[in-house]
């Protein structure tokens, strides 16, 4: 049971991603089995994914397995966490320094984009 609706959560985000453009995603075991070194979905560019289908997530347990193999796949990804429990919405787990590098990221590219404008 507890497999059955990880895989069908893996598959759930991998579907929300495509809805947002992201064509590309989709669960790892599909293409190439679990190995443990790559995330449970995958076809986010730099970005490593582990999807918690629970009601009650160990937060930093599963933040540090998103690290942990995200380490052991030497890839230099952002490791996150994508959660949903049952009637909410799907929420993305990160450490500050993570998100404070992704946002940083963003504020350049929009000041770029405010700079083209003018």
């Amino acid at each position: 049971m507890q497999r059955r609706k990880g895989a069908a959560g893996e598959l759930e985000f991998a579907h929300l991603c495509q809805e947002h453009g992201y064509m590309n995603v989709h669960r790892t075991a599909q293409h190439c089995g679990k190995t443990g070194q790559v995330g449970d979905v995958e076809g986010l560019p730099g970005i490593h994914i582990e999807v918690k289908r629970t009601e009650s997530l160990r937060l930093y347990d599963a933040l540090n397995q998103s690290k942990r193999d995200c380490a052991a796949a030497d890839k230099n990804e952002i490791p996150i966490v994508a959660h949903r429990k049952n009637k909410s919405e799907w929420v993305v787990i990160m450490t500050a320094a993570d998100f404070f590098k992704m946002y940083k990221k963003y504020m350049e590219s929009s000041e770029d984009i405010e700079q083209e404008k003018i």
